[in-house]
């Protein structure tokens, strides 16, 4: 699957609700224990793929209402443009919110967590995905007066799934982390790059030291094995986290500002979605046949051409001479003859296991046209 890395923007933001400095002039010192004044705040995660030209200056829109036909279309444009990028949600299979349990006596009930449904692949399209898997923002209410740190966790989707390569794997094939067959790839190409392969046994291989640590089988490996020896060095690929600090002072929401992450994720590339209906098009198949048909006319025209001017040469060289021309066609032929049949005499009447046929070098009889031109008659009789 071919594929490339886009940026994918995420800003984290929050707000609040009944608040000791939202309470609208009332005694700080009094208590009052009404559930709907239990101070509050409310975490807003949003993440949007940009375009390459927008990494600079993209920011999360809000939604304007508007009664000009032309703004209208224009929104609509943006909106059936942005349903064709992947969305927030797409890109993880699950999200976790890890707070200072330090803080609360009681840390599971500030527990966040979300998990894609069915965890579909990730070339599934958009529309097919339930409501509760397909999203660009993620909101959730806490209670609490209190700043305090929050780490997300993003937890990746990819396919073919990506691990996490042990430390040992990881020193053999040069990766952090890979696909399973990127893994088994690339410790192949490893040991044909050193040699360890057997020379007379090629299904097993020697280990070096590194080797020996991947393998934990003693000093010899098997290649029909290499799947089992990297399966036990992959690990769950750690998440993408992203540390937040949940402000309820007053000061910060004078003019609040969400912090921002970039993040680095695969998309397939567009050309893709345009090749595919081409390729599985029965037309296109057929029209690849038809061009392969072309180009076979094409080659035997081709040599029709050839033997044609071949032809022409030979014929205007006979009208302009014909006494030298074929005596010289004749003689020619003999040689050639006399060549083919291994009768050809050596240079001089010397035999052929004189001094002059073992000499080599830049001036030896091995370097003349004529052993070219034989050596090229041997190997294009050998081709057909």
């Amino acid at each position: 699957m071919i594929q490339r890395y886009k940026t994918l923007r995420v800003w984290i933001s929050n707000t609040v609700e009944d608040q000791i400095w939202q309470s609208n002039g009332l005694n700080s010192d009094s208590f009052d224990f009404t559930p709907s004044m239990e101070a509050s705040y409310r975490v807003k995660i949003e993440g949007r793929l940009l375009d390459d030209e927008d990494e600079e200056t993209e920011q999360p829109k809000k939604q304007e209402s508007t009664t000009e036909e032309g703004k209208e279309s224009d929104e609509s444009a943006q909106k059936s443009k942005a349903q064709e990028k992947p969305r927030f949600s797409h890109f993880f299979k699950s999200l976790t919110v890890d707070f200072d349990r330090s803080r609360f006596r009681t840390g599971a009930e500030q527990t966040v967590e979300w998990k894609k449904p069915d965890a579909p692949a990730r070339n599934q399209p958009a529309a097919n995905l339930p409501a509760a898997a397909d999203f660009d923002e993620l909101t959730f209410k806490r209670n609490g007066d209190e700043n305090q740190n929050i780490t997300i966790n993003l937890f990746r989707q990819e396919t073919p799934e990506r691990y996490q390569l042990t430390p040992e794997l990881a020193d053999v094939v040069d990766m952090k982390d890979a696909t399973h067959q990127e893994a088994v790839m690339a410790l192949w190409e490893y040991i044909k790059l050193l040699g360890l392969q057997e020379d007379e046994e090629k299904r097993n291989f020697r280990c070096n030291e590194p080797l020996k640590k991947v393998i934990r089988q003693g000093d010899i490996g098997h290649i029909p094995l290499l799947n089992e020896y990297v399966q036990q060095h992959l690990r769950p690929l750690e998440p993408i986290r992203l540390p937040y600090t949940i402000r309820v002072d007053q000061e910060f929401h004078k003019d609040p500002q969400p912090t921002i992450y970039d993040i680095q994720v695969p998309v397939d590339d567009p050309l893709r979605d345009t090749l595919l209906p081409m390729l599985n098009n029965p037309q296109y198949i057929a029209m690849l046949k038809d061009v392969t048909g072309l180009d076979d006319q094409l080659a035997k025209v081709v040599q029709a051409i050839a033997v044609s001017k071949a032809k022409h040469s030979f014929f205007q060289s006979l009208g302009k001479d014909p006494t030298n021309f074929i005596k010289n066609w004749l003689s020619s032929q003999k040689r050639d003859l006399e060549v083919i049949m291994g009768e050809a005499p050596r240079g001089g009447g010397e035999h052929a296991s004189g001094d002059e046929w073992r000499r080599g070098g830049k001036d030896s009889v091995w370097t003349t046209q004529n052993a070219r031109e034989s050596v090229n008659v041997l190997l294009s009789k050998q081709q057909r």
